[in-house]
This record gives structure tokens, sequence and C-alpha cells, in this order.
């Protein structure tokens, strides 16, 4: 019977947010009430999972989610991401356009979202294809799928980091893990972009030349000041991570040293406060409500609300006993790492989001960990990062990342679904690939 609930209840996540474009926030709390009711949780105990799972969720992630947002507004607003990008295309160069923007894709959206990425990037993939004599197709799908390998996959976006959380995975491992796989697995969507997008013509015709590329470019800060907020939290994540598996550098004060500076929020607070030096003068508006920090925070409070709303989901399930009802049928049918990218690659099919799809399948798997044999620190980071590229299979008209990147492009609905989700498609399984190798040799 639970199981049937379960099954009942992504359906109606899925039909409330699609359908009937109901919030994911009071999609995922309204579910959690009625799945606890209708599985006969205690009312008191119903409450305390509601108060827990959100509080304990959101107090563990939900400053790192926020922090995460700023950095990236700052590198947004000070031209900052444009000079990582202008960076990474002189160390490819310009000759190899569709490996750079797969590569300036993937370095972009670790700090920003994926979708504001696109549109940062749109025009300079448009000068730079059209002067290259490509066809947009092909640079268009590298761009979208580097900026989809780290929005799913690589910490501090937000979709990752909640899905830690709520999994209880080590975030540096996630971080260690995520960048090489989701870096590598780029290769299959850069292989289709050049032998089966460039069949389909479609002219670049940029709305933005190389002059005012280079105007931006002329005001933003230095390639290793605008890589250095995000690169030095990431660093600290990652040691501390390594040091607590592996003891590099034993016992005392430089031990406890790492572990706060390496701690996610105050790695974060530390890139956050380099961030603050990109601009050429720090003005009191960049900090108010109305400037940066402002519209950060407004941005940021969806995910940090969609991340606790999805705790409290999988804290009833597990408090209704899903993880001992399942249990038996997994020793039957033991599925591992691929039960996390299963489900969350027909959730983001379903419903668009990956965000959403990584939450809500992080709800569901965190009780069944032990019993998937993911309960290594090593596994646990992998489950994390098997719900990442599920949540990338398959970006379609559900999806917003979708429309924004054939509309911005002037693709045609048909072409969007041959070309720029096959790619994501491919992208996902080539991650989970490399994710279940690791699993095979690490977990």
């Amino acid at each position: 019977m639970l199981i049937i609930l379960l099954i009942l209840a992504v359906a109606l996540i899925v039909i409330s947010t699609t359908k009937f474009k109901l919030h994911p926030f009071l999609a995922l709390l309204f579910v959690a009430l009625l799945f606890g009711l209708t599985a006969g949780v205690p009312l008191p105990k119903l409450i305390e999972s509601i108060n827990e799972g959100f509080g304990k969720t959101l107090g563990s992630i939900g400053l790192v989610i926020i922090i995460g947002v700023m950095i990236g507004a700052f590198l947004e607003n000070t031209g900052g991401a444009v000079r990582l990008a202008n960076g990474v295309l002189k160390l490819i160069g310009k000759k190899r356009v569709p490996e750079a923007m797969s590569l300036v894709g993937w370095l972009i959206s670790i700090p920003v979202f994926g979708d504001s990425g696109f549109v940062i990037l749109n025009s300079l993939n448009k000068a730079l294809t059209k002067k290259a004599g490509l066809s947009l197709t092909v640079t268009t799908v590298c761009l979208a799928t580097g900026l989809m390998a780290t929005h799913t996959m690589v910490p501090p976006t937000p979709g990752p980091i909640a899905t830690a959380a709520i999994v209880g995975a080590d975030l540096g491992l996630v971080i260690a893990f995520g960048a090489v796989i989701s870096l590598i697995a780029l290769i299959p969507p850069i292989i289709f972009a050049k032998t089966y997008a460039s069949k389909t013509w479609l002219d670049p015709a940029p709305d933005l030349g190389e002059g005012e590329f280079d105007k931006k470019l002329a005001v933003a800060p230095g390639f290793f000041h605008s890589i250095i907020p995000v690169l030095i939290p990431l660093l600290l994540i990652v040691l501390k991570s390594f040091n607590d598996l592996y003891s590099i550098i034993g016992e005392g004060g430089l031990k406890s040293g790492l572990d706060f500076v390496g701690t996610p929020i105050i790695a974060l607070i530390i890139g956050l406060l380099i961030a603050f030096t990109l601009p050429k003068k720090l003005e009191r508006d960049m900090l108010s409500t109305q400037g940066w920090v402002g519209k950060a925070l407004l941005d940021s409070a969806s995910i940090v609300m969609i991340t606790g709303a999805g705790g409290v989901f999988g804290k009833v399930l597990q408090n209704a006993g899903l993880g001992d009802m399942i249990a038996p049928l997994l020793a039957d049918y033991p599925m591992g790492i691929f039960l996390p990218f299963l489900i969350s690659a027909a959730l983001k099919t379903a419903q668009g989001s990956s965000t959403v799809a990584m939450i809500t399948t992080a709800s569901i798997i965190t009780p069944l960990i032990p019993e998937l044999g993911l309960d290594t620190e090593v596994s646990k980071a992998l489950a994390v990062l098997a719900i990442g590229a599920g949540s990338a299979v398959v970006s379609h008209v559900s999806d917003s990342f979708f429309w924004l990147v054939t509309q911005m492009t002037g693709m045609t609905i048909s072409m969007g679904y041959r070309i720029h989700a096959v790619a994501t498609g491919i992208l996902g399984v080539s991650c989970f690939i490399l994710i279940y190798i690791a699993q095979m040799i690490w977990g």
C-alpha cells in the first residue's frame, strides 16, 4: 500500500506542477501532508516530520544556497562571468569553438544558474559561431550541455547542494567526483554536436557583436580575480573532505583550522567576501535590498523553500516506514545506483525542473540508502551524482531551459527535440555510465 501511495504521490507532484502550474513548494508540502495522512502516520509524528524535515534541511543548507547565489550575482554583474568565458576561449582557442563553449558553459554554471549562464553567453556564442562559419546548432548543444553538466552535478549550484544535504552526503566528495565526471561526460555531447547537429544549419545572426563583448570585457575584473571567489571555496571544502577521510594533515591546530574554513558555509562566506572585491568600487547600492544582494536573495528564496519542502516530503516518507517496506523488494531486485538515476530521470522528463527532480528523488531515496547498498561516504556522494545525472534526462517542452535555448537561438520545436533534447539525454546517460564505473571501483 505504501508503494502505491508513493507512486500516486509522485504522480500528483508532477501533475500539479505541470498541468495546474502549482508552485513546487506547495506541491511538495501538500503531497507530503496528504501522504502522511493516508499512510497512517500518527498526527503528532506527522507534525514532527514537517517541522523537523523543513528545519533540519534548511538549517544545514539554506545559507549555503543563498551565499552561492550571491557569489554568482557578483560574477554576473561585474562582468566576471564574461572574463571567465574569454579566458577559456583563449586557453582552448577560437578555432575549437564547440569545445570552448562546452568548457565555458561547464565553468560558468558552477556559480551561476544554468538559465542565467545561457542568457549571459548566448550573444558571445552567436558571434564566435558566425566567425567560425559553423551552424549555431553545434555550439548551442555544446554550451547548453556544458551549463547543464555542472548545474546538475557540481555544488555550489543549489540543486546538487540540496540533494547532498537531504541524502546526507559529504559535499567535498560530491564536488570532487562531480567535477571530474561532468567534465569527461561532455565528450559524447560534443561528438553528437559535430556529427549530427552540424547537419542542421542554423544561422547565428548575432545580435551582440564582439565589439560590445569587448566593452564588457574592458570593465571586467581579471581572470584570476574572477575565478578565485569560486575556486577558493571549492578547494577548501574538498580539502576538508579528503582530510576527514584520509587524515592528510593529522591532528592539531592545522586540522582545526581546515575543519573551520572547509565547512561549506564558512568556505562560501570567504568566497563571498572575495566576490565583494570584484567591482572596481563596492557601493552601498550593490548590497541593498534593491541591489545585487537583494535580487540574489529573491532569486534564491524559491530554491530554498523548495529544498525545505523536499526535506518535509523525505521525512514523512521516512517516518511512514517506507524504507522497511521496500527493503525486502530491493533484496530480490537489487538496483543499487540505478534507482536514484531512473527516478530522477522520470521526474525530470515528466515535470521539467532539474532542481525539483533532484530534491524529490533525494527525498524518496534517502530512507532506502542502506537497502540500496549506498551507505558508504563515497557511495552516498555517487548517489547524489546519479540523481543529478538523471535530472538532465531529458530537457524538452516541460523545461524552461528548453524554451530559453530554442527561443534565443531560433530553433523550431522540432529542432529542439531532435537536437537539444537528445543532447541532454546523451549527457545524462554519459554521466551515469561514469558514475556506475566509479561506484564499481570506489563504492
